[in-house]
């Protein structure tokens, strides 16, 4: 809270570029909507990329760590009016910047109501901020679950308010191997969101744990320091920033592989969606899917987007660890 609110004032007061990453290539209509948000929101942002899955118009979304609210104004264009955004921080300053810029963006959009609202809370305790079960289409964080001491605890809570069918799609800092009580400890890697990042494996253990599907991972991209004097500390580990996606299926929804054809009409992604690293749908194009990916599409907010057949080899990309 100290580091978010107090020590860092602007992004520029970061001290090494691990929340600077960029994510894959923006579109044009996010631009645009980036464009909208007010400055003070966009300058008190300290997020390591952009996380913005396909698919969201009318959607219910949860932003776990909003600090300023760049995410949730930006997602409050993508869902339009029907649509909601919820915001949860545990940095008041970061949360006072975010609702202090509401009527601002609601008259910006042209909405006649705000469709965005911002807690004071914790992330590992949703209900404490009256969030209820079973109450978002998708849950997004980013650059933020490193600096939760229970992992655990944020995957558990994400899962309980999001619908069957609903996804958590995030953003985060991994490490190549458990960090070392020294490391964990240092009050500036802490911040810098390098200390408190997850081993890799250990998210695909949690969220198997949890009740998500295998997370699928779509963008990677190694972090270097940048500072000498950091680097001493963290010695040999090695850090990325990763952006997965973890589906809440429903049981008995897993039936065996599939065919599938996406039949477009995604806004921004009309003739191409790309799912993961391992998946890539084409307009028109028979695809053979892992019974993983079936049950995926088949029961959440992509169903409508495709047309799945029941058959096919299971001899889709393999799930995990690319």
């Amino acid at each position: 809270q100290d580091y978010y609110g107090k020590e860092l004032q602007k992004s520029e007061d970061l001290k090494t570029n691990a929340c600077i990453t960029s994510a894959r290539p923006v579109s044009k209509l996010v631009r645009d909507a980036l464009e909208r948000i007010h400055e003070e929101v966009v300058a008190r942002y300290y997020g390591c990329g952009l996380v913005i899955p396909e698919c969201l118009t009318s959607c219910r979304i949860l932003d776990l760590g909003s600090g300023s609210g760049r995410d949730c104004y930006l997602l409050s264009q993508l869902v339009g009016e029907q649509g909601h955004i919820t915001g949860i921080d545990m940095t008041e300053g970061q949360v006072e910047v975010a609702k202090k810029h509401i009527a601002y963006h609601t008259d910006k959009f042209g909405y006649r109501k705000p469709n965005v609202e911002f807690f004071h809370g914790y992330m590992e305790k949703l209900g404490d901020a009256g969030l209820a079960d079973e109450s978002y289409d998708v849950v997004i964080s980013n650059c933020v679950i490193n600096l939760a001491p229970d992992k655990r605890a944020v995957l558990q809570e994400a899962f309980r308010v999001l619908k069957p069918g609903g996804e958590m799609y995030f953003s985060d800092v991994y490490a190549s191997q458990r960090l070392s009580e020294t490391v964990r400890k240092h009050r500036v890697l802490w911040g810098e969101c390098l200390a408190g990042a997850l081993y890799w494996r250990d998210l695909y253990s949690i969220a198997e744990e949890v009740g998500f599907s295998p997370p699928c991972l779509v963008t990677a991209s190694p972090i270097t320091i940048g500072d000498k004097e950091l680097e001493g500390v963290v010695g040999d580990c090695r850090f990325v920033s990763a952006t997965y996606r973890l589906f809440k299926v429903p049981a008995g929804s897993r039936t065996g592989p599939g065919q599938v054809t996406y039949n477009g009409g995604i806004v921004g992604h009309e003739r191409e969606l790309v799912f993961d690293a391992n998946f890539t749908f084409k307009e028109g194009e028979v695809m053979s899917v892992d019974a993983e990916m079936a049950a995926i599409l088949q029961s959440s907010r992509f169903a409508e987007k495709f047309l799945i057949r029941a058959g096919g080899a299971n001899t889709a990309a393999p799930q995990g660890c690319c």
